[in-house]
């Protein structure tokens, strides 16, 4: 284990006996090893990974993948069948509810019992107590029983006692899904400031939060290291993989790899860097969008049922097809694609996601095919239209998710999915704040 490295995991199994009634697991101990009454269930199976230190790493996987196996054997609370964990740092956990707390005892006691086992000594624990308490915002219930607590207020408490004990590593195994929007951003908040110094390991089935909160990701698969990653990567084949589980026998997802850049696709992407420089020297824009066409480059899926052919913006007022955007004018996407099989109510849809993988906007042909089906025979070639008010977006790269799919909005199969279809560059004096902009006319200040 390096100086750098904080968790090392070499080699991590764990295996329970699973007996078929409480009379086998009696019967065991009289039988020994000359008789097996049990079958062996691998909940985790052969993993080894490291972490650095300030990494931040999401552990993806479906229920029963082994990822709340896999965290609490790294924190201590859970013994190996086989291999070794290390950690060169101290441990604060938030794991399923219920760990780490005694429900006969009051919140108060439980925060100091809690703290202690961080290692915390009771001064410390008193100078931290009001902010805690303030973290927690449960009042007057500090002074209850912990067993008369919602999921909620649980949760409130054990984050807070965490948020304050110093720690070197955060876990987080989905806890965090059954508290409320003001608390859940709260917690955001700290553990973004956490990462600044700290290594975080976050569980989580919301792949748009591993993407958003972390740098890497790991997928894990019937107690099995399926593979690991850069957050985004891994989000986009688990999700690709989900998909197909849900679709079974009815469509079969085909990875799609970025093609080789061509010597003409090389060229037209200078020409486009060469207007745009252009246009920045003949207008001072304070905002400027730089959209690029990432058609041959996007990766994703497909089932061979249709493609998409062609991802376009114009400028509604000039009906130009042009490259350098302000934000604010009337704008329209054009998706073309073909269908190689007959789709009795296909959509064509689109998402913009900034670099972290959180959707800002986007639409999908429903709300006009739901009132005007437009049914298709293989061959045909089909055109959704979008006319809408390009949004001020602060700087940064962001790109669009475009996807044809056939069905409706609670059943349907996504037939070409690709992520970066367009590559968004923003560029911007002006606005600087929140996910989505919007251009002020006028900001001042006076004495009155």
């Amino acid at each position: 284990m390096s100086s750098e490295d904080i968790i090392t995991v070499q080699g991590l199994s764990k295996c329970y006996q699973i007996y078929d009634s409480p009379k086998d697991r009696l019967l065991q101990m009289f039988y020994r090893s000359r008789k097996k009454l049990y079958r062996d269930f691998w909940a985790l199976n052969d993993v080894s990974f490291t972490l650095k230190k300030g990494e931040t790493v999401g552990i993806i996987g479906r229920n029963g993948s082994g990822k709340s196996t896999l965290l609490q054997m790294i924190c201590g609370t859970l013994n190996p069948t086989d291999g070794q964990v290390k950690v060169g740092g101290k441990i604060a956990a938030l794991l399923e509810l219920g760990a780490g707390f005694n429900p006969e005892f009051t919140g108060h006691e439980n925060v100091f019992m809690a703290a202690s086992l961080y290692g915390l000594t009771n001064e410390q624990i008193r100078d931290r107590y009001e902010s805690i308490l303030a973290f927690a915002e449960i009042g007057e219930h500090i002074d209850q029983p912990v067993k008369t607590y919602s999921s909620g207020m649980y949760v409130r408490l054990a984050f807070a006692v965490i948020a304050h004990v110093d720690a070197d590593i955060l876990v987080v195994d989905e806890a965090l899904a059954v508290g409320d929007a003001v608390f859940t951003q709260k917690c955001m908040r700290f553990i973004r400031k956490f990462k600044e110094n700290g290594t975080l390991l976050f569980v989580s089935h919301d792949t748009s939060s591993v993407i958003n909160l972390c740098d890497k990701a790991i997928w894990l698969h019937q107690g099995k290291m399926i593979t690991s990653g850069k957050a985004k990567d891994i989000a986009e084949k688990y999700l690709q993989y989900t998909l197909q589980e849900v679709y079974g026998a009815e469509a079969k997802l085909e990875s799609l790899k970025a093609a080789p850049m061509s010597e003409e696709a090389q060229q037209a992407a200078a020409e486009n860097h060469n207007e745009a420089s252009a246009l920045e020297s003949a207008i001072n824009y304070n905002t400027q969008y730089g959209i690029e066409d990432n058609l041959s480059e996007a990766n994703g899926w497909k089932t061979g049922g249709g493609e998409i052919n062609s991802v376009t913006f114009a400028d509604i007022k000039t009906g130009n097809t042009r490259h350098i955007y302000k934000g604010g004018e009337a704008v329209k996407l054009t998706v073309e694609a073909t269908v190689h099989q007959d789709f009795d109510a296909p959509i064509i849809g689109f998402l913009v996601k900034d670099r972290l993988g959180q959707v800002l906007f986007g639409e999908n042909t429903l709300p006009f095919t739901t009132v005007n089906p437009v049914p298709v025979m293989a061959g045909d070639k089909i055109k959704a239209e979008y006319k809408f008010t390009l949004p001020m977006l602060p700087n940064g790269e962001y790109a669009m998710m475009v996807s044809l799919a056939n069905g409706d909005i609670n059943n349907h199969v996504q037939h070409h999915l690709l992520h970066d279809a367009l590559i968004i560059n923003v560029s911007s004096s002006e606005v600087r704040w929140g996910l989505v902009g919007i251009k002020f006319d006028e900001v001042k200040m006076e004495i009155k």
